[in-house]
């Protein structure tokens, strides 16, 4: 026990530029992270997906649609800063663990859901809707404990790249969903679908458990854990100091502007093709988008590289690569706002979900930058924010195509939101670290 202690306090002696984690454990945990996020994001867009068809089978309107996509944001807000809070202080992977069988459970009951809600007659809306921010409520705390524990066990060095590639993760669910799922839907209908995914965010929740997490009873605790001087540095996170910083409302607002846009196009892309182009394959609509968003992470991630090792600072390699995300989103904004044909818009669509992947690299890890020993309850504060654009933006747009059913006036107002963002952290962003 003697050697164990010894070992653990030579570990607590790390210096930043050394990683808890080792190569293995390093290799383990990417794999089991990413496909978390898979399955995350696998089960976020079976509802998008499903719409259409539970709609027509429901007799929803537009905005009972809406409003039942947009309440999983209702719940997405409310866990984010107490999941990176609690991730900070007991460990993230025990808050995924945690909340992964609780999406993953409701995921797989969804349907039975649908089906036991015209029961409670007018409420049969509220009923579906109630479930969605709970379901909501557990994705929360994902992203947030998943910043915390890469922070807690990565060197700075290696933070950035490698929580960047793991929200390509949400790519893969995507596509997932749009491949496995249209086929589900079209030879078994939309029910199963739930089924099928759900089964899969169960089975992932017990690999999390029984293989990763179990390589933590064999693993040395960090006593830096437990000293009190630490422990009071988790618990007393410095809001004020970050608050009265331009640099940290940069990131958040301009995290929420671009969630906007990426939060609509995620709920009503299935929908948009459905109505606008009634004759195309829904595999096709539901992949060929997705399948931009890991080759520009990847680029994004080495473009980055390739310009912080020529000396440029952090904080204009960050505007830079947010930069390219905001100006390849607007112009394909402007130009799906202006067209009638399907290849022009599948094009256009890609180009928009593309740009998301430099903006993982950008703004999604300038908590990393700005608060390195808070970046848990720091990104679970700029998501929360993050995702009140989700909600309002997809009922609105719901409430817009009710009233007038113009897709391009969806389109330019989260344009014109994104260039708000664009020129906030154009003007206030910084990589500086503020605690």
């Amino acid at each position: 026990m003697d050697d164990k202690i010894k070992f653990s306090l030579l570990r607590n002696e790390l210096v930043d530029n050394q990683s808890v984690w080792n190569r293995q454990e390093k290799r383990v945990w990417f794999i089991t992270l990413l496909t978390g996020t898979c399955m995350l994001y696998s089960t976020r867009t079976t509802m998008p997906l499903l719409v259409p068809a539970v709609a027509t089978e429901a007799k929803w309107s537009k905005t009972d649609s809406g409003t039942v996509l947009s309440s999983f944001f209702w719940g997405y807000t409310l866990t984010q800063v107490v999941g990176g809070y609690f991730s900070d202080r007991f460990g993230g992977q025990r808050v995924i663990l945690f909340a992964a069988i609780g999406w993953s459970l409701l995921t797989f009951l969804m349907p039975n859901i649908i089906w036991e809600a015209p029961y409670f007659k007018s409420y049969a809306i509220p009923f579906i809707v109630t479930v969605r921010i709970i379901n909501g409520a557990f994705q929360g705390v994902h992203f947030p404990s998943m910043i915390s524990l890469t922070s807690q066990n990565l060197c700075s060095t290696e933070r950035t790249s490698f929580f960047g590639l793991l929200t390509s993760g949400s790519a893969m669910g995507t596509l997932l969903t749009g491949i496995l799922g249209s086929f589900v839907l079209d030879y078994f209908g939309w029910s199963y679908v739930f089924r099928v995914i759900g089964f899969m965010g169960i089975a992932w929740a017990l690999i999390l458990r029984y293989y990763a997490m179990a390589g933590e009873r064999n693993r040395i605790i960090n006593v830096s854990r437990l000293c009190v001087n630490n422990k009071s540095s988790i618990d007393n996170v410095p809001w004020l100091r970050y608050f009265s910083r331009l640099s940290f409302w940069a990131c958040v607002l301009t995290h929420a502007c671009e969630m906007n846009c990426f939060f609509v196009l995620l709920s009503w892309l299935p929908t948009y093709f459905h109505d606008g182009f009634p004759h195309a394959k829904g595999w096709v609509v539901n992949m060929i988008p997705w399948l931009s968003l890991p080759p520009s992470t990847f680029f994004a991630k080495y473009l980055t590289g390739r310009l912080l090792a020529r000396d440029w600072s952090t904080s204009t390699v960050r505007k830079i690569i947010q930069s390219c995300c905001f100006a390849a989103q607007n112009l394909a904004l402007f130009t799906m706002s202006r067209t009638s044909d399907f290849y022009t818009a599948l094009i256009c669509m890609t180009v928009i979900i593309g740009g998301t992947g430099f903006h993982n690299n950008a703004v999604t890890v300038n908590p990393q930058d700005l608060a390195p020993s808070h970046s848990g309850s720091v990104f679970g504060l700029m998501n929360t924010v993050g995702a009140v654009p989700g909600f309002l933006g997809v009922y609105l747009a719901g409430h817009i195509l009710e009233v007038t059913q113009s897709w391009p006036m969806v389109f330019s107002a989260a344009a014109g939101i994104n260039l708000i963002g664009w020129f906030i952290f154009i003007v206030f962003g910084s990589a500086e670290a503020i605690v």
